[in-house]
């Protein structure tokens, strides 16, 4: 059991998990700097509310697979605090709200600078958090999960960040948010085959559930090198070729492709953290490119 009540709610926030949400704020805010946009506490604020409405997705994922019985003993990857007792699930509930209540006041500043556009960003943000393993039809039981995380933690972030500081949007924006987005479904992917055989158990039905084990190797591989191929792609849209820095994160991926291949269970705990770490040095390359 951790030591403290603080190391509790860190593991409980899943801090690997975390480059998600960080990633994509610093895709938008490079590319809003290199078009003479950037504000930085524009992008401070932009993103806290990320982060925290990607921990308050966390916790409501730890509250409700508790619930719903998901996780168990059996379970591969990182103990979850509502399972192992360290939390009592209406503590989990408490925190799952305060999270999105922190992210909703961030969010009203960003409001005044961005309008509606925001409110829409940011409230479906937050719905869709819950949603991913809450209420009647959770994405993350039905193989939707992998679409809603391209969709907002790709061109919804990025677009959504540079918005805030540009108050415009461009086409090369929503195709550069495709990369992080991308990457999370990486993410996702090796989370879901790891659990493949106890989600399965527990009627929840993953992409890997639905389509097995070849299947989200695939779908792994594909978002990596697909991720890993935009700047290039963007290069059309008269992107900077220093870019192209970020094509390289395709080769400290290699590891994890490997990985996936050939390890199952609980090894795959620290492909989903390298997977993690790649988004976010994929991230760094891209916008430093970007400015140059």
């Amino acid at each position: 059991m951790p030591q403290s009540a603080l190391s509790v709610w860190l593991l409980a926030a899943r801090p690997k998990t975390l480059p998600a949400a960080t990633a994509p704020v610093i895709i938008g805010s490079a590319m809003a700097y290199a078009d003479g946009g950037f504000s930085l506490p524009v992008a401070m604020a932009a993103a806290l509310g990320a982060l925290f409405i990607q921990i308050g997705t966390n916790f409501a994922n730890d509250y409700f697979d508790f619930k719903k019985g998901t996780d168990d003993g059996d379970r591969l990857g990182p103990t979850r605090a509502t399972q192992a007792g360290w939390v009592t699930p209406s503590a989990m509930k408490t925190a799952t709200a305060i999270a999105f209540g922190i992210a909703f006041l961030i969010g009203i500043y960003l409001v005044f600078r961005g309008g509606w556009p925001v409110v829409a960003i940011g409230l479906t943000s937050i719905l869709f958090g819950v949603l991913y393993t809450g209420g009647p039809c959770p994405l993350g039981y039905n193989g939707l999960a992998d679409i809603f995380v391209l969709i907002f933690f790709g061109p919804v972030a990025v677009g959504g960040t540079y918005y805030v500081q540009t108050l415009t949007i461009t086409t090369p924006v929503i195709m550069a948010g495709l990369a992080p987005g991308l990457f999370s479904v990486a993410i996702l992917t090796v989370n879901n085959l790891r659990d493949i055989e106890n989600d399965r158990a527990g009627g929840k039905k993953t992409l890997a559930v639905r389509f097995g084990k070849r299947f989200s190797i695939v779908e792994y591989i594909a978002s990596v090198a697909v991720a890993c191929a935009i700047p290039a792609v963007l290069l059309m849209y008269d992107g900077p070729p220093f870019a192209l820095l970020a094509c390289g994160t395709v080769v400290l991926s290699l590891p994890q492709i490997k990985s996936v291949r050939t390890i199952t269970g609980r090894e795959l705990n620290n492909t989903l953290a390298a997977t993690g770490s790649a988004l976010l040095i994929y991230s760094l390359l891209f916008s430093i490119g970007w400015i140059l």
